[in-house]
Formats: C-alpha cells, structure tokens, sequence
C-alpha cells in the first residue's frame, strides 16, 4: 500500500488538475466562442488563450508526470522513459513563464506613457507584434528544453566497505550544467522582464495617482479602472511566479528532505500554479469574469432544480 504522503499528494494533484483544466477551459472555450461569432481576439485575448493551453498542456504533463513516477516507478526512471517525460514536462514550464512575460510587457506597454523613440514605436507596433512574441517563446522554450534529453545521468555506484558490496544508484538525473543554464534563460529571465514590467505599471499609477488628486473626475474612468486591473494581475502573477520559481528550485536542488514540511509546501505550490495562474487571469477580464460567474451561477440553479423537484406519486384505483 502506497504511504500516506504519497496518497495526499496523489488527491491534491487529481484536484488541482481538475480545476485547472477548467478554469483553463473557461479562458480557451469564451474566446474561441467570440471567435466562431465573427469577432477579432485583440492581442490580450491571443496571450490568454495561449497561456491557457499552455496551462492545461503543463497540467497534463505534471500529473502524467507525478503518477506514473509513484505507481509505475520501476517505468518512470529507465532512461528513455524518464529523459521524455522530463522534456515534456520542462517545454510547458518554460512556456509558460514566457508568455507571461508577454502578457506583462503587453499591459505595460499599454498602461505606461514612454518617451524613448524605440519604446513608442513598439507601443504602436505591439498588437502587430503579440503574434511574433509568442512564437518566439515557443522557439526560446523548445530550444532549451530539448538539450535536456541529454543531459541526464545517473551517479557511478558506491562501493560498501563493509559488505565488498557496490550500492547502485537507481535514480537518473538532469545536470547541474544544464538545470543552471535553461534555469537562467527559462526562468530567471522571465522573472526579471515580469518584475520590471511590474515596477514600470506601478511607478507609472503612482505619478498617475498624484495627477488624479488634482484632477477629481478622472479617478473612475473606465480606462483608469482597466490600468488599475491590469496592475493588480501583473501584481498577483509576479507573486505566484516567485512562489513557483523558488519552489522549483529547491526541488531541483533537493533542497528539502522528501516528505518533509518543506518539501510538501513546495508540492503543493507547484501543483496549484496552473489552476492558481489561471483564476487570476480570468478575475483580471471583465469578459472572463463575467463567463465564469454566470456559469457558476447556472451550475448552482441546476443543482437547485435538481435537489427542489418534487418526487410524482402514482396511485392506481
């Protein structure tokens, strides 16, 4: 019988993939429908819809990951298997942290007002250049996590002195050379352009705010609403994008002990960054929020109908 621990995170995956597929579908399916009705996806929609089924290919491959390590593990660490299932897992991880990037330098350049020649002509330029944007983080994530394939090895096997015995080491791993370069490219560099776009959104409200204290009428416009709404998703992305940077880390670096307080905390961080990211999206439209209300709300009058039905008795004479 499997441990308590491994039963745990077993359930908490099933359910963090469960929602995740949905809330993800929620982001995909509302902008496909407004596709199929004739109307354009404007450059914020496209980054959406991208990172949504980047979202779900990362939840896919997480849990594939995960459960076929615990239940068939004798499987999971030869080396074709693991080397594949690694690399599927890195791209989708990769992915996502750089179409984050692309949503947050997209609400910056929107939010912010720049001066220099080359920042203002790529405000003009960016609804034509989300497209290229995004196919090059596919290209930057499917260049670093195809090296991964051969950078795995396993450690020599250690000689036991007392038994004259050699001890193997079962466990493949990704080298240490490789985890720090695509670590660097993959994911701390996102990090920094999503931070500085962050930094710029709230340097950018801040000397807005001050202006707005002169100019009362302005405070509830609509489009000071969209800056302030756009702020607080680059915000809370920038928050969850640390948790899972930090928490993948030490992961890698088998920082915790398993089944320790730390090592599950990370767990448990990593397999909500899907669902997680994606609530946060959708709460950051209107449109999106919107959709999900109402089917929340249709979700809870059915189960109403549902319990509320009266039972029709039959009597016969």
């Amino acid at each position: 019988m499997l441990p308590i621990f491994l039963l745990v995170s077993m359930a908490i995956l099933g359910a963090t993939t469960i929602l995740g597929i949905a809330t993800n579908l929620v982001i995909v399916v509302v902008n496909l429908v407004d596709r199929v009705k004739g109307k354009s996806l404007n450059p914020s929609d496209l980054i959406l819809v991208t990172l949504g089924l980047s979202n779900m290919t990362f939840q896919f491959s997480m849990t594939a990951n995960d459960f076929l390590s615990i239940l068939w593990s004798d499987l999971y660490f030869s080396d074709a298997v693991y080397t594949t299932f690694i690399t599927l897992l890195l791209f989708p991880i990769f992915s996502s942290f750089w179409f984050t990037v692309c949503l947050c330098v997209y609400y910056c350049l929107q939010i912010v007002i720049f001066t220099h020649p080359f920042l203002v002509q790529l405000k003009l330029k960016i609804s034509q250049l989300v497209p290229f944007l995004l196919a090059t983080s596919v290209f930057i994530s499917v260049v670093i996590s195809i090296p991964g394939i051969w950078s795995t090895y396993r450690d020599p096997p250690i000689s036991n002195i007392s038994n004259n015995q050699s001890l193997e080491m079962e466990l493949p791993k990704l080298s240490f050379t490789y985890l720090f370069y695509s670590n660097i490219i993959g994911c701390s560099l996102p990090l920094v352009f999503v931070g500085i776009s962050n930094c710029l959104i709230l340097k950018s409200l801040i000397s807005k705010s001050t202006m707005f204290e002169k100019n009362k009428s302005d405070v509830y416009s609509p489009r000071t609403e969209a800056r302030e709404r756009a702020a607080r998703t680059v915000g809370c992305l920038l928050l969850l994008y640390m948790a899972f940077y930090i928490s993948e880390i030490f992961m890698f670096v088998d920082f915790f002990p398993p089944g320790s307080p730390g090592f599950c905390t990370c767990l448990m961080v990593i397999y909500s960054y899907p669902p997680t990211q994606s609530v946060i999206l959708i709460f950051g439209s209107p449109k999106l929020k919107k959709a999900l209300l109402n089917l929340l709300h249709f979700s809870k009058i059915c189960g109403m109908e549902q319990i509320e039905t009266p039972k029709i008795l039959s009597v016969s004479f």
